[in-house]
């Protein structure tokens, strides 16, 4: 094998790689905004009336009878996500709290601004929602 036909295997095997790694990179944030990513109001409610209405073909009137049913709904699962979200956080600043001890003085500030960061992504990707959990005491 020549060296030419080396580097041309060598070229396309990093350009399969580099088009697998964004391909990867671009199903996973697409994957993990809709998972994990802010809803606005009433979107569990919407997503039930499309998903319902497609799926048995729904008539105008018969939506109408259970539109108030599907807004009852929607507004009980945002806030189970609203309440599951809050308890994650408290969960964590727990866990953070007892963990602060056991680490040096460089490593609690640390761990301080892995919690400001997060602080910071929190409220510049969900506007508008509940507030982040508690700050760790020092």
């Amino acid at each position: 094998m020549n060296s030419a036909l080396k580097w041309k295997l060598i070229a396309g095997f990093v350009l399969v790689f580099l088009a697998g790694g964004a391909t990867g990179v671009f199903v996973s944030a697409t994957t993990a905004h809709y998972l994990f990513g802010a809803h606005r109001h009433g979107f569990a409610a919407q997503a039930m009336k499309n998903r319902l209405q497609w799926q048995l073909r729904l008539t105008d009137e018969q939506m109408t009878k259970i539109a108030p049913i599907i807004e009852k709904t929607g507004t009980k699962l945002e806030e189970i996500r609203g309440d599951t979200g809050r308890r994650v956080r408290e969960t964590i600043a727990e866990a953070h709290r007892e963990i602060a001890p056991n680490l040096t003085p460089e490593q609690q500030q640390r761990l301080k601004d892995m919690e400001a960061r997060h602080r910071r992504w929190f409220q510049h990707h969900r506007p508008g929602s509940v507030t982040p959990g508690p700050e760790t005491p020092e």
